[in-house]
């Protein structure tokens, strides 16, 4: 122990007097504007050796505070680096504006209301309560109708949840019927590989209001159900026989062994399909609010773009990350739930 922390001891001073001669030799030699990327790299080299060595001094009992720590504290990093760089002058501001005029923006963003199509990007929630008081739940709706994040949501949700459920059922009969999947599985092959926003204006053909909601989440439900279906069958075939004899001859019936033996041994697999499934879905609904919505966190990150108020395209696409953060967190919480033997 004391002989891993005198070589830890030593590679937190190398990785400290590196950092500052790299640093240095950049900035003598006038490196930074012309090769930036090469000098970030170098620094990240040079953090990462720092966090390993660190890691040596930190007791087994705060290790799982120190990760959360480095998780957390590297997306801090990046974001001061950019705004040093931007700052600097070597990337231009107006492509590439600051953290700061960001998160500037999303403020702006979150608390007015645009005046010309009366919506804002999170419905102002904060007035819930006094309307909810003053109008009931009229005055509730509206200030979620106006909402662009409430907009993405609802056709996230309402997608996943059409396409997902079926895609369990039919990937779970895939998985146990080799009839059924030999007489699916190349078509849903054939099928799956088509770019998703490609089938919007098939969908736009097949609805009565081509630029309703309806399009929308009909391309979100493809774009799920094709991913749990496969990946649910994929989680049934995988399972050991094993366990389906020792089932089988413990007397075991259909739905016993489907109950206690095949659903358990397939929802790690179901739940990677879910969570793939999800973010497609983020993303699917994303790129079809940048061409065809007048309302949703893509229509604002597209219109921002149109009009180069970049700052506010970059708050456009945190949100959307943070939204995919959200959504992910939500369904893992659910997975903890559904599969607490899972538990770390």
């Amino acid at each position: 122990m004391k002989r891993r922390k005198a070589d830890a001891r030593r590679t937190l001073w190398l990785a400290l007097a590196g950092m500052l001669l790299w640093n240095g030799l950049f900035g003598g030699l006038g490196l930074w504007k012309p090769l930036w990327w090469a000098g970030l790299a170098g620094n990240f080299a040079l953090i990462v050796l720092l966090a390993e060595a660190g890691a040596a001094f930190v007791p087994l009992s705060k290790r799982p505070l120190y990760e959360r720590f480095l998780a957390l504290g590297f997306p801090v990093l990046l974001l001061l680096a950019w705004e040093i760089i931007v700052r600097a002058g070597i990337l231009n501001p107006r492509w590439f504006p600051p953290p700061t005029r960001i998160a500037q923006a999303l403020w702006d963003l979150s608390v007015h209301v645009d005046k010309f199509n009366q919506t804002s990007l999170w419905g102002r929630p904060w007035l819930l309560p006094q309307r909810m008081l003053s109008e009931g739940w009229p005055g509730v709706k509206a200030l979620l109708v106006e909402s662009h994040v409430w907009a993405t949501l609802l056709r996230v949700f309402a997608g996943f949840l059409l396409g997902g459920i079926p895609g369990i059922l039919l990937g779970m009969i895939m998985g146990m019927n080799r009839t059924v999947r030999l007489m699916l599985d190349a078509t849903m092959s054939a099928v799956y590989v088509l770019p998703k926003i490609a089938i919007f204006p098939i969908m736009m053909l097949i609805f009565p209001n081509p630029f309703g909601e309806g399009p929308k989440i009909a391309v979100v439900a493809i774009s799920a159900f094709f991913l749990v279906a496969i990946n649910t069958m994929t989680g049934v075939r995988d399972i050991d026989l094993v366990y389906i004899q020792a089932a089988r001859n413990y007397g075991a019936n259909r739905w016993q062994l489907f109950r206690h033996v095949i659903l358990p041994g397939a929802l790690p697999v179901i739940f990677a399909g879910l969570r793939l499934a999800l973010g497609t879905a983020l993303i699917v609904i994303v790129a079809i609010e940048f061409i065809r919505a007048k309302k949703g966190v893509g229509f604002v990150t597209f219109y921002y773009w149109e009009v180069l108020v970049t700052e506010k395209m970059y708050a456009g696409l945190f949100v959307v990350m943070l939204l995919g953060v959200l959504l992910t967190a939500g369904l893992q919480y659910v997975e903890r739930r559904v599969m607490p033997w899972q538990k770390e």
